[in-house]
């Protein structure tokens, strides 16, 4: 069983970036005429196009190779306890419980998330910390990674 999502901006942020485009065209247009205004404000309609898309690209999946984060990946076999951060605990989590060792994949639009610690004697990192609008998925995703990758006795 695998899960992956693209941690999206909000659509609210893009509706905020043409609502400013906008602005600017009319002030433009105002101060400058029709075609310099159309043309800054078609560059600044680039430029916010291309920010909040690579804002909104991030990747986080869980499956059988186990935990990518962006282009961090967590095997299968590292994984150790993982647990669902609701809003609340995940605001602590990266806040008055960091860890400066933790690895951090924190996207500020999305409230919740996914602590997986970290089970490699070798690896300095005591555990990561994830975004995700469907944390309970992507924990059983990761647990079941965990499970696939360990040999059974």
């Amino acid at each position: 069983m695998g899960v992956s999502e693209r941690l999206r901006v909000p659509t609210w942020w893009w509706l905020s970036a043409g609502f400013g485009v906008l602005l600017l065209f009319v002030a433009y247009d105002v101060a400058l005429g029709g075609a310099p205004a159309l043309i800054t404000s078609a560059l600044l309609a680039l430029a916010a196009t291309v920010w909040l898309l690579a804002q909104g690209s991030t990747l986080v999946a869980a499956g059988a190779d186990g935990l990518r984060a962006g282009a961090a990946h967590l095997p299968g076999r590292a994984i150790g306890s993982v647990e669902v951060l609701e809003a609340p605990a995940m605001a602590a989590a990266r806040g008055a419980q960091a860890d400066p060792r933790a690895f951090y994949l924190i996207k500020g639009y999305v409230p919740t998330g996914v602590r997986v610690w970290v089970d490699d004697p070798d690896d300095p990192v005591p555990y990561w910390v994830v975004s995700s609008r469907h944390p309970q998925q992507l924990a059983a995703a990761a647990v079941a990674a965990r499970d696939a990758a360990r040999p059974r006795h």
